[in-house]
């Protein structure tokens, strides 16, 4: 019986797993730890590393068939994968933190995310579809932050569902360009969607529908352990973490209270002089005045806007939505007054050659690539 036989193998794996620890443990004298149970006992913990082996799976075995950079990026996927299992067996031991220790506690799998999307950076591959598939789809996993439904997130079915779509544009263009040419990406594409769809939305639908359960008697919520440095040289200083969560300050919140023709009506009502900081034209700038009406620009002034700090030498600046879910911030130069409004947690910011400059993200976000 095909159920039968599953059932099998799982008591089998989960044995096996069992009789590892327990010879690992009388070796170093000690005792397995109440992790190493969780990870081995835990139903929720063994259906994902099923999820893993069967969906996973399939995903790595088409990356070896074409190898590259489309290996290279499974494995990134992997790596994710792997530092959410951590995560789901940490969050059994510990309590629920607020937003800045949700977002410290995150940091490892933001660290994966933003891994993977530096290699859609740069020059463009001639496999930038699969990268950005595969980048774009990791978004799924952040359905672990989901805390309740004041939170501003989807449900975390409704989540991975959403942060596919963001994959599948480019998914789709890898099966209609490798259609008859190459069956081993067709294969790659749509194990990556299975992967995800119904993969990982079975498995939250199965065991957390209304997000991760914490620990109400565990510890205190911290960054997750990373590789421990060799002793003969000293761990480097850690850079600043970019935070999974951007939620704005009380002075913004203030400065959002009255905004449009409200503000207007309010300036101008307080008896202030509105039209002060307006430039008056004089009679000589006026056209019709103007002894030079051939539109030839004069040279000094193209050379003045050429050198404005506003335009990047690599591509024109960008401060836009695409797709309804992504912000993209490109090239801009000593711009001081860059503001994104209305920011929440089912949209992603991107910023990219951007010097000198200050963008203010009005609202919560989840994912922020650098």
């Amino acid at each position: 019986m095909p159920m039968e036989e599953k059932l099998i193998q799982r008591l089998e794996s989960a044995v096996t797993r069992l009789e590892a620890l327990s010879a690992a443990g009388f070796r170093s004298g000690g005792s397995v730890g109440p992790g190493d149970d969780t990870a081995v006992l835990d139903p929720s913990i063994i259906a994902f590393d099923d999820l893993r082996s069967q969906f996973l799976g399939k995903v790595l075995s088409a990356a070896e068939k074409i190898g590259g950079q489309v290996l290279d990026i499974t494995k990134i996927v992997e790596e994710a994968f792997s530092t959410q299992r951590e995560l789901l067996i940490r969050i059994k031991e510990t309590k629920k933190p607020d937003n800045s220790g949700l977002a410290e506690f995150l940091k490892p799998l933001n660290s994966v995310i933003v891994k993977a999307t530096k290699m859609t950076e740069g020059r463009r591959s001639d496999f930038f579809n699969h990268l950005k598939s595969a980048a774009d789809s990791l978004s799924a996993l952040a359905w672990i932050a989901y805390t309740g439904k004041d939170c501003g997130m989807s449900m975390p079915i409704a989540y991975v569902e959403e942060s596919w779509q963001m994959a599948e544009f480019y998914s789709n263009k890898i099966l209609v360009e490798f259609k008859s040419k190459d069956p081993n990406h067709v294969e790659w594409a749509k194990a990556l969607k299975e992967l995800y769809l119904p993969g990982l939305r079975d498995y939250v639908k199965s065991h957390y529908p209304l997000g991760p359960v914490w620990s109400a008697t565990g510890k205190t919520a911290v960054s997750a352990p990373s590789k421990a440095p060799s002793p003969s040289a000293p761990a480097p200083p850690a850079p600043p973490p970019a935070s999974l969560f951007s939620s704005e300050s009380p002075q913004a919140s203030s400065s959002r209270s009255k905004q449009g023709m409200p503000a207007v009506f309010d300036e101008i009502n307080s008896g202030k002089p509105v039209t002060s900081g307006l430039k008056k034209v004089t009679d000589d700038m006026k056209t019709k005045n103007r002894a030079d009406r051939t539109g030839v620009v004069n040279a000094g002034k193209k050379e003045a806007r050429v050198s404005s700090p506003s335009v990047s030498k690599t591509g024109p600046p960008k401060l836009e939505l695409q797709m309804g879910r992504k912000w993209v911030v490109e090239n801009h130069v000593g711009e001081k007054n860059l503001v994104i409004d209305d920011c929440d947690t089912k949209q992603s910011v991107y910023v990219y050659g951007c010097k000198g400059s200050v963008l203010q993200i009005k609202g919560n976000l989840i994912l922020l690539y650098k």
